[in-house]
């Protein structure tokens, strides 16, 4: 069954750095579009950064620039490098997933994290705490 389980969160001084990972298993990634959303309490969660199956990039205005997605097919990894960190992007963040058959693309859309609500996505990871002091 498929499971993603982030790490590297933490506590981290303005314009520090942080590495979240997300290990994914269960399933073949180059079908799925793969995510890192946030979330912090009493608001909505929020998309940050998305590869499509093809390996597209999208990422939100809020991080772009400061965040850095990337995947490890080899090593079923998803890493968010996420550098100038700010007060407000302390969040929890998750990892999530959603397979995506080809013809939701050829309707137009070009990414996943922007075309799709977080109810889309299937499979989530448990969370993990970035917290910019």
């Amino acid at each position: 069954h498929v499971q993603l389980v982030e790490s590297g969160g933490g506590s981290v001084q303005a314009g520090g750095s942080l590495r979240l990972s997300c290990a994914f298993s269960g399933y073949t990634s180059s079908e799925y579009c793969m995510t890192w959303w946030r979330q912090a309490p009493g608001n909505e969660r929020e998309g940050v950064v998305g590869i499509d199956p093809d390996g597209s990039l999208t990422y939100a205005t809020s991080v772009k620039g400061r965040f850095t997605i990337s995947k490890d097919n080899a090593k079923n990894l998803l890493t968010l490098q996420m550098d100038s960190l700010k007060l407000e992007d302390t969040n929890t963040y998750y990892c999530a997933a959603v397979a995506l058959h080809p013809s939701w693309y050829r309707a137009g859309r070009s990414s996943c994290l922007v075309g799709l609500q977080s109810r889309s996505f299937a499979y989530w990871g448990q969370g993990t705490q970035v917290t910019v002091s």
